[in-house]
């Protein structure tokens, strides 16, 4: 990708910045590093605290706390293996909140730091978008832009009924702030990251109320996978699905959950319900374009262009893809089309969504779809009694996987599997490559290992492909050469 050409220089120059990012998260700080590539004149808006959602209330925190309950966990197993004494082990939660937000801290300051070496062109201030060239801050000073970049992230979403109830009411922003957590929980909303934190607060020893107002977990559609993730966390934490929780002050420290004829007492309720793109006050409004139901633009997903104006949008401000790796490539196009004389359309990456429970649990590619016809293929592998799995008592869950009918290519996969992380990636590998399940079946599996529990997957998913072929033996080579491993 070229630079802006002089013609294109020429018109910038009329205006005060190349480009203005508004948002210092991951997808504004990606954009940052592609425009800055191409010019220097350029600014970037952030209303503050700092630090990347991911960083800060997101991605590192929440894996630290899962990373503690998932090893105070395993004292359960201890027995089996013949280890003694996993009685007298307790989780010192204060010391286990005290380490996140230490190690949070570390990851933020990196951040930080980034923003911290622009200098003037790190702007403190909330924006207010005039036009599509043209940004107020805080009321006062005006900026105009070539290009407008708009990546203000999302906020964790409460229920105005539920925001009486005061502090009691945690979300992911305020849970990793509290210097110890109380004996009974309720977790509202069982998405990925709302399924995370319940198994994390319940491992960690807390008993556990979840409710969800309906029955996919994590995101997951496919049934077998749903249930085994359902079968995996109902063995730590009361589920209550399907109806939609109530919530009411039952006296100076308790709160009443109810659903249905369900009620229970807890301490204190994390609301996962979501997060909801941040442009309350923006000003999307005066940009001229049209607005949906939910006060969000049409966004072209390859450009990330808005219509036909200088202006693009990234990052977790698009709810339908509100992870970091996207975020990140978002902000590279958004960046990269910004100081484009004409923005380019982009492939994106094959679908990647991974939930870091225990067994984890991921989406990846085409998701799982109940009407489709037998033009898909699917096979799939329970875990009970796959070997490496056995061997460290992580013997539960199930694969899923979808092919075309005719000719094997890979499309999607659904899991929740120990080792789940690694097989969703060696998964969105081969779907981004455009494997077939017949090309797989000739790589190499180890033995004994988790991913033998994919291969028993694509052998059965083989059986529903039109014409497979069968799996070949080794390839044996004329002369004792690595030349002949082809």
């Amino acid at each position: 990708m070229g630079a802006m050409q002089s013609g294109c220089m020429n018109q910038a120059a009329a205006y005060d910045y190349d480009v203005l990012i508004i948002g210092a998260g991951s997808a504004g700080l990606a954009a940052l590093r592609a425009v800055r590539r191409h010019t220097q004149r350029f600014a970037l808006i952030d209303a503050g605290p700092g630090g990347t959602t991911c960083a800060r209330v997101g991605c590192m925190p929440s894996k630290l706390l899962l990373e503690a309950a998932h090893a105070f966990h395993r004292r359960h197993q201890f027995e089996a293996f013949g280890l003694r004494g996993a009685a007298q082990l307790h989780a010192d939660i204060p010391a286990v909140l005290q380490r996140v937000r230490a190690e949070r801290d570390r990851f933020v300051a990196g951040v930080l730091q980034t923003t911290a070496d622009l200098g003037t062109r790190a702007i403190t201030g909330r924006a207010r978008i005039l036009d599509p060239h043209t940004v107020e801050i805080d009321g006062q000073r005006r900026l105009s832009t070539r290009s407008l970049i708009i990546a203000t992230g999302s906020t964790p979403h409460v229920p105005d009924e539920w925001q009486v109830l005061g502090p009691r009411v945690l979300t992911t922003d305020t849970l990793f702030e509290q210097t110890d957590l109380p004996r009974r929980m309720a977790v509202l909303g069982l998405g990925p990251l709302g399924t995370e934190m319940a198994q994390a607060l319940a491992h960690l020893g807390l008993e556990v109320t979840a409710f969800h107002t309906n029955h996919h977990l994590a995101g997951l559609a496919d049934p077998k996978v749903n249930a085994a993730l359902e079968q995996s966390l109902s063995g730590s934490m009361h589920l209550q699905l399907g109806r939609m929780p109530q919530l009411k002050a039952f006296d100076a420290r308790a709160i009443t959950v109810g659903a249905g004829d369900f009620s229970t007492q807890v301490d204190a309720v994390l609301a996962a319900t979501g997060r909801r793109p941040s442009v309350c006050g923006l000003g999307l409004e005066n940009l001229g374009v049209a607005l949906d139901d939910r006060g969000l633009p049409d966004v072209d997903p390859h450009t990330l262009q808005l219509e036909q104006l200088s202006v693009f949008w990234a990052g977790d401000i698009n709810p339908d893809r509100a992870l970091l790796h996207e975020a990140a490539d978002e902000g590279e196009i958004a960046g990269s089309n910004a100081v484009a004389d004409h923005p380019r359309a982009y492939a994106r990456r094959t679908p990647l969504a991974i939930t870091f429970t225990e067994p984890s649990v991921a989406s990846i590619g085409l998701p799982y779809d109940p009407h489709w016809t037998d033009e898909v293929a699917i096979g799939g592998v329970d875990f009970a009694n796959q070997g490496r799995a056995r061997t460290g008592l992580r013997n539960q869950g199930a694969l899923r996987l979808y092919a075309k009918a005719n000719g094997g290519e890979l499309l999607g996969a659904q899991l929740c599997a120990p080792a789940g992380e690694h097989l969703a990636h060696l998964i969105a590998w081969a779907i981004a490559r455009r494997s077939t399940v017949a090309e797989l079946l000739d790589m190499p599996f180890y033995h004994p290992v988790i991913e033998e529990g994919l291969r028993t997957a694509l052998r059965d998913l083989q059986a529903h492909v039109h014409e497979p072929r069968d799996t070949p033996g080794p390839h044996y080579c004329r002369q004792n050469s690595l030349d002949c491993l082809d």
